[in-house]
């Protein structure tokens, strides 16, 4: 095997541990990679499957792809213990339907740039954001 089919199984095989520990089905999870500053950055994206919504779960950045994996594996292995957990309520403009999110942030600044992840923010009304309290 050469070095790049060994770099996409290992890739793989790491995309496959987060999908599954994160408990998702493969429609729900989309790894979006992009080079800055010359490395790889992994941007994990979930797709709410009720309003098909998608967020921004959490950005890693790494020397190479699999590094970028690494790092993202690490995190869903150890976010519950480290971020506080938000949850958003917010509208699509237009839709006049009142959402529910939950998200995983070290503030709730963090929370809200994973809300509007890849969009507008004029296309979307935050009515409240609240940090849960711990359980």
């Amino acid at each position: 095997m050469d070095l790049m089919t060994e770099v996409h199984i290992e890739a793989a095989k790491i995309q496959n541990e987060i999908i599954n520990f994160l408990g998702l089905k493969n429609d729900e999870l989309v790894f979006e990679y992009a080079t800055h500053e010359g490395k790889a950055k992994l941007d994990l994206i979930t797709i709410n499957p009720r309003h098909s919504q998608s967020f921004l779960f959490r950005s890693e950045v790494g020397h190479d792809k699999v590094d970028a994996l690494k790092k993202m594996l690490d995190y869903v292995h150890n976010y519950r213990d480290k971020e506080g957990s938000y949850t958003v309520q917010w509208m699509v403009k237009g839709l006049g339907e009142l959402e529910t999110s939950y998200f995983r942030a070290k503030n709730i600044y963090d929370a809200l740039d994973k809300l509007y992840y890849g969009r507008d923010m004029n296309t979307i009304t935050v009515f409240s954001v609240v940090l849960n309290p711990i359980a």
